[in-house]
């Protein structure tokens, strides 16, 4: 499979072609660096179709960027297995062995590949039933960045998402909005005051997932020094458990994946009150609790809530209960 024929051109991610807000040069160079980090991880897995051949081709890449080759990795090996029929043999081995690392990222770009592919070679993996959402975050980023008059000016959503197969709570449209959310760092530059108001011109029952997404990025992509973060926060209102929780999971991933950065302890110190870390623990914590022998929740019924969105609003629950928000 030609990488050339199925890497886009890195002109796509630049914030000029995208006709995304550009706050200052420094952050035009974050992100639209981070656009053809992820294009180089795409490139190289569709090139070497082999996921252990990945690290030694990505360990020179900076730690604050490397994430992102392993997403756009994601979407790579993803992409290849559905256009060579292979019933997902990559995306499985990448998951199973350097991937693991960064499964976070990795759903994400799988949620990318789905966005690029038709339905009827949507990639069919057995996924952990608590991460499985996060393929749907990546296909709402995917959406808001590159259909940004649709997802993000006209605010579309999707009437009946058709996965997972079996969505009885109809979650499907709150994790793709935590990804729209998290596109909106990209569309609003890393300017708070922007994303912000991006945010708050989407119908109000959408704002809790948006600044989820939204905080994740701040926290993980990072392009915002501590005043601007503190003013986000300010903005966020009621909202501000969900901020916390999405920058906790923003530092659980890094902390997994062994990329801690400097900018994501100054967004945890600001939206979580503790150092990643800390932040990255309650993730881990929660999640260990749900998943002991004989937790209730997220058990079957019509009546419960997903187990991922169980772990997010007890993950945002903590962090109000501890006063900061």
């Amino acid at each position: 499979m030609g990488r050339r024929l199925l890497t886009p051109d890195d002109a796509e991610t630049t914030l000029e072609k995208r006709g995304f807000h550009v706050k200052n040069n420094d952050a035009r160079e974050v992100l639209e660096t981070i656009g053809r980090t992820f294009l180089a991880g795409f490139g190289d897995a569709v090139e070497s179709g082999a996921p252990a051949a990945l690290p030694a081709r990505l360990k020179d890449i900076p730690p604050r960027f490397r994430g992102f080759a392993y997403e756009g990795a994601g979407m790579g090996f993803a992409m290849v297995d559905a256009l060579t029929f292979s019933g997902g043999r990559r995306t499985r081995e990448y998951l199973a062995g350097c991937g693991d690392a960064h499964v976070y990222m990795v759903y994400i770009g799988v949620g990318w590949a789905m966005a690029r592919l038709p339905r009827f070679r949507w990639p069919k993996l057995d996924l952990d039933p608590m991460l499985q959402w996060l393929v749907l975050d990546g296909y709402g980023f995917h959406q808001a960045y590159f259909r940004t008059e649709r997802y993000v000016r006209r605010h579309h959503q999707d009437p009946s998402f058709p996965w997972p197969a079996h969505d009885p709570h109809g979650y499907a449209n709150h994790a793709l909005d935590q990804g729209i959310g998290r596109a909106l760092w990209f569309v609003g530059g890393t300017d708070p005051d922007v994303v912000a108001t991006l945010i708050e011109a989407y119908p109000p029952a959408r704002h809790s997932d948006l600044y989820a997404g939204a905080g994740l990025a701040a926290t993980y992509a990072g392009g915002a020094d501590e005043d601007e973060l503190r003013g986000f926060w300010k903005r966020a209102g009621r909202h501000r458990p969900f901020v916390a929780q999405g920058s906790a999971f923003a530092a659980e991933a890094r902390r997994r994946a062994g990329l801690e950065v400097p900018h994501t302890a100054v967004a945890t110190e600001i939206f979580c009150d503790m150092p990643p870390e800390r932040a990255a623990q309650v993730c881990t914590d929660i999640r260990r609790e749900l998943d002991r022998p004989g937790s209730t929740a997220g058990a079957a019924g019509e009546d419960r809530r997903p187990l991922f969105e169980e772990w997010r609003r007890r993950i945002a629950d903590e962090f109000a209960s501890l006063g900061r928000c």
